[in-house]
């Protein structure tokens, strides 16, 4: 069996710091999106018990939330996964942060 040759090439500081800035912004536009969307319908807080619907959205968008930012800390193990953010980064950030316009 033939084992896998492993890239000794450095990651260029542009790419790292492309990809892992594209990163973090697309997480906090979906934190952001989730935080709208997972937003009471009625605009008192404390009206969230009158309506068992309006706090279950609110405990999940919660959970969410913290779910994303957790993620934000987390960061790609390899190169290649701050090569993927970048590259898809370059759809994906405008197409969430449209979307998040939308939304709000």
């Amino acid at each position: 069996m033939k084992t896998a040759k492993k890239d000794t090439s450095e990651l260029s500081t542009a790419v790292w710091f492309g990809g892992l800035t594209v990163r973090t912004l697309f997480i906090a536009v979906l934190a952001l999106i989730t935080t709208r969307v997972a937003s009471p319908q009625i605009e008192h807080i404390w009206s969230l018990y009158e309506t068992p619907g309006d706090l279950v959205r609110v405990i999940l968008g919660l959970g969410v939330c913290v779910w994303l930012v957790v993620h934000i800390f987390i960061l790609p193990k390899d190169r290649a996964g701050y090569r993927t953010w970048l590259y898809l980064g370059v759809l994906l950030l405008p197409l969430s942060v449209l979307c998040a316009f939308i939304i709000w």
